[in-house]
């Protein structure tokens, strides 16, 4: 019996190929660039709320676990309503000055790693499927380790569950694209507080990221910022351009 158009792209979109169409990467351009735009403008982190507490997570999570990867301690991860974060953490004192200044850098630079992990895995469905369930599960499983504040012990696991009920109950075009848009808003949440990223200080905590770059490694955080800023840029573009690329 032969299959009607309309039965042949239900199949499609049930089975579709490991890269999204040209105007979906458009799409998700797009919408790197709205996030970036919005995240500077008054009003701008109500409209994009959840994804603001996702980047605060990548970045605190990006310190603790460096602290980890070097042999210290991960204590705590706070989360606050207002869209702020804090990790608890200590290093060896044997490894600096290069071993804070590499906790320092991964805060602004480990979301967009991550990102492009993220993105990568949407060639493959059943990697963007499995993506998705382990984001979904390192989300909880924080939860339980290190995150410590009121605020966080609500948002966080409300966000895993959501990744993981998308990982578990939508279609696989819905799974390939919303790993690429989360990839996406990891990428470019190094631009979440761009000033931030351009400063010495960070208020009344002490030293920015950047700030903490520059006393450790003498260059200034402006340079470092600068820096941060445009490898994150250029992650985000070779992942995507991995991704999109002809099989």
């Amino acid at each position: 019996m032969r299959e009607t158009g309309k039965d042949f792209y239900s199949r499609l979109r049930s089975n579709a190929p490991s890269a999204l169409e040209p105007m979906g990467l458009n799409w998700l351009i797009a919408a790197a660039i709205a996030t970036v735009v919005l995240w500077q403008i008054p009003g701008g982190d109500y409209i994009l709320y959840p994804f603001s507490i996702l980047a605060t997570w990548f970045h605190e999570m990006a310190h603790g676990l460096m602290a980890l990867v070097l042999g210290g301690q991960f204590y705590k991860l706070e989360i606050f309503s207002n869209g702020s974060g804090v990790a608890s953490y200590t290093i060896s004192r044997s490894l600096w000055p290069i071993g804070p200044a590499l906790v320092a850098a991964a805060g602004p630079m480990g979301p967009p790693i991550a990102g492009a992990g993220l993105i990568l895995a949407s060639r493959s469905f059943s990697k963007a499927s499995l993506s998705l369930k382990i984001l979904g599960g390192i989300l909880l499983l924080s939860t339980l380790l290190w995150v410590r504040s009121w605020f966080g012990l609500l948002a966080i696991p409300v966000l895993g569950i959501i990744i993981l009920v998308t990982s578990l109950k939508t279609p696989h075009w819905v799974q390939g694209f919303g790993i690429q848009f989360l990839g996406v808003q990891a990428c470019v949440s190094t631009f979440h507080q761009l000033n931030y990223l351009f400063s010495y200080n960070a208020g009344p905590v002490g030293l920015s990221d950047t700030g903490q770059m520059q006393k450790y490694l003498i260059l200034p955080y402006w340079f470092w910022g600068g820096l941060m800023a445009i490898a994150s840029l250029l992650i985000l573009f070779h992942s995507l351009r991995i991704a999109y690329r002809s099989q």
